[in-house]
C-alpha cells in the first residue's frame, strides 16, 4: 500500500512544527492577558501556562480532522497505563533521576545552592503550569506525532526514534545548547516514548516530563534546557558555578555525561521491563481496540 504524502516522516515533522508555531502565537496573546503582575513567581507561571496554546490549537486539530481523532483516544482513559498509579510513578521517576544528578553535582562541589523563598500557593500554580507546558510537548510528540508516526510507517522503532529526533530537533535554538545535551534531550524522548510503548501510558510520560523539569528550574534553581526560571525555592549561586561531567554551566545537569548515563540506563531498564512483563499498546488506530488487564510478555519495538 503506498504510503500518502502527509504520512511521510518529514510532513508530519512540518506538521507538528507549524501545530507549535502556531500554538506560541496563540500563547503569546494569553500570556499578555493572563500578565497580572511583575513578581518573579507569577512571570515564572505565565511563562510556562503560555504552552496552553499549543494545547488549543493541537486540540482542535485532532477534533475536527478525521484522520486524527483517533489520536484522542490516546490521551483518556481507555489506554491501560493512563491512570493515576503511573501519573504518580511518572512523578516520581523525573524527580528521582533528576536528584540523581544534582546531588552528584552538589557533592562534587559543582554547584552551589542557597535557600531563596518558599510561597506555597505560588509553587503549586507554578507546578500547574510547568504541568501545561510539559504535558503541551508530550501531547505533540508522544502524542500527535507519535501516533501518526506508528500509523504511517507501522514499526515502534521508527515512531520511538523519530518523535524524539524531532523532540531533540526542537531545542537546538536553546541557550548553551552542546552535543551532549542534544543527545540528553534525544534519549530523555525515548525514555518518554517507551512510556507510551511499554506502559501504554502518555499519562507517565506527561508526569515524568514535568517532574524533570519542574525540579531543575522551580525547586533547585538551575538551568532546565539552558532556561533559568525567575522564581525558586532554591538558587544556584552562579559564580561558584563549573562544567564537569555533572554539570554544564550553560545547559544545567542536562548537558552532562552523566545525566546521558543515568537516562540510557533509564531506558534499557524499561526496555527490559517492557520485554518481560510490558502490555501491548493501545492500538488508537484500531477500531474498538482491545485492552489488555493482564501482563503478558511482548516483543521489541522493531
Amino acid at each position: 500500500m503506498k504510503r500518502a504524502v502527509s504520512d511521510n516522516i518529514l510532513i508530519l515533522y512540518v506538521i507538528t512544527f507549524v501545530l507549535i508555531f502556531l500554538g506560541q502565537i496563540l500563547g503569546s496573546f494569553l500570556q499578555f492577558i493572563l500578565f497580572l503582575s511583575s513578581s518573579p513567581a507569577m512571570v515564572t507561571m505565565t511563562m510556562y501556562l503560555t504552552f496552553i496554546g499549543i494545547w488549543g490549537i493541537t486540540l482542535l486539530l485532532l477534533r475536527f480532522t478525521k484522520n486524527n481523532r483517533p489520536i484522542l483516544n490516546a490521551l483518556g482513559g481507555r489506554p491501560s497505563g493512563n491512570n493515576w498509579k503511573w501519573f504518580l510513578l511518572g512523578i516520581g521517576i523525573g524527580f528521582g533521576l533528576n536528584a540523581i544528578c544534582i546531588l552528584v553535582a552538589w557533592l562534587n562541589k559543582d554547584i552551589s545552592l542557597y535557600f531563596d523563598s518558599f510561597q506555597p500557593i505560588s509553587v503549586i500554580g507554578i507546578f500547574i503550569a510547568v504541568f501545561v507546558q510539559s504535558s503541551a510537548e508530550e501531547l505533540l510528540c508522544r502524542g500527535f506525532l507519535y501516533q501518526r508516526l506508528m500509523r504511517s510507517y507501522k514499526k515502534p522503532i521508527v515512531a520511538i526514534v523519530g518523535n524524539s529526533l524531532f523532540f531533540a530537533l526542537l531545542h537546538l535554538a536553546n541557550d548553551g545548547i552542546t552535543i551532549l545535551s542534544v543527545v540528553n534531550i534525544f534519549v530523555v524522548g525515548i525514555l518518554f516514548s517507551l512510556m507510551v510503548y511499554y506502559m501504554d501510558s502518555i499519562w507517565c510520560a506527561m508526569a515524568m516530563h514535568t517532574a524533570w523539569n519542574f525540579t531543575q528550574n522551580i525547586l533547585f534553581g538551575l538551568p532546565n534546557s539552558g532556561m533559568v526560571a525567575p522564581y525558586s525555592i532554591l538558587r544556584l549561586d552562579a559564580s561558584t558555578a563549573r562544567d564537569s561531567f555533572a554539570y554544564n554551566v550553560g545547559f544545567g545537569i542536562e548537558g552532562t555525561l552523566l545525566a546521558d548515563i543515568v537516562l540510557i540506563l533509564a531506558c534499557v531498564c524499561l526496555y527490559l521491563w517492557g520485554r518481560k512483563y510490558g502490555k501491548k499498546p493501545y492500538d488508537v488506530w484500531e477500531e474498538n481496540a482491545p485492552q489488555d488487564t493482564e501482563f503478558a510478555p511482548t516483543g521489541s519495538p522493531n
